[in-house]
């Protein structure tokens, strides 16, 4: 078991909501932002300066991640959340803060676990107004 994979087994162990599965699509969310969306910037010189520039707010991971679960999950992102513990975007904040915690993720000084809170209602994200298109 790599370093990761042992402190989420021991978060998920500190703190039962969630399931592994969530770190790690949180994890693969801020990649997704990073490089299919073109949120946090590019790369410079300086780390300090790189890590500034690639930086996400609460609001915009919580919109990479919505993105990413209608990507990865279609119709069926709301249920596979849920299935991991994780049912409003403030969920989403404990398990960035919660990898914070650990080490796993940074955070600026302005930066604040409520920046998660009611960005959007799952029902009105995943659901509402999803079309399946058949061939014709």
């Amino acid at each position: 078991m790599n370093e990761l994979s042992e402190t989420i087994a021991r978060l998920v162990r500190e703190d039962p909501r969630y399931r592994a599965e969530a770190y790690y699509f949180v994890f693969e969310s801020l990649g997704y932002a990073q490089r299919a969306l073109g949120m946090g910037g590019g790369k410079r010189a300086s780390r300090s300066r790189e890590e500034a520039d690639r930086h996400l707010t609460g609001q915009q991971l919580c919109e990479a991640i919505r993105q990413y679960a209608l990507d990865q999950f279609g119709y069926m992102a709301k249920c596979v959340l849920n299935s991991w513990g994780v049912r409003t975007t403030g969920d989403f904040g404990e398990i960035v803060f919660n990898l914070i915690r650990v080490e796993q993720m940074r955070k600026t000084p302005q930066d604040k676990r409520e920046d998660f809170d009611d960005n959007f209602d799952f029902d009105e994200a995943f659901l509402a107004g999803y079309r399946i298109s058949l061939p014709d």
